[in-house]
């Protein structure tokens, strides 16, 4: 079984206008800019530029349930799963994404893994939110 954390954050936005921005992988460099540079599409694929160089984005279609789970792959050939959620939360809504702990990784890096997830999901409540 592998090892999961559930980083969150309450965002003063409803569900669909939060579930509008974050689920559009071209609005990822402005609130995730540690991992990406760039986003587009090309011949239907998402395509990203990190540090990492190259990496493809495989986003759950559009659906009324606020999912966006998303593959990444990277260089390597790599590919990791990302559940996402974004779910009403009173008058505004909460972002959920779960970290997946790999199974070479050491306390420390899960941990910087987490907060910067931690760091992205406070980023889009900060542009949410202006």
């Amino acid at each position: 079984m592998t090892e999961s954390r559930h980083v969150s954050t309450h965002i003063d936005r409803s569900a669909a206008e939060v579930y509008a921005y974050a689920s559009d992988p071209r609005n990822l460099p402005a609130w995730a800019p540690g991992l990406l540079k760039s986003v587009e599409q090309v011949d239907g694929q998402w395509v990203a530029e990190s540090d990492m160089g190259r990496i493809l984005l495989d986003w759950a279609p559009e659906n009324p349930f606020g999912v966006m789970d998303h593959h990444v792959t990277v260089p390597s050939g790599q590919t990791f799963y990302n559940p996402m959620r974004v779910t009403v939360d009173g008058d505004g809504s909460e972002v959920v994404f779960s970290v997946r702990r790999q199974p070479e990784m050491t306390d420390e890096e899960f941990e910087r893994d987490c907060g910067a997830v931690q760091a992205d999901l406070n980023a889009l409540r900060d542009i949410l939110e202006r």
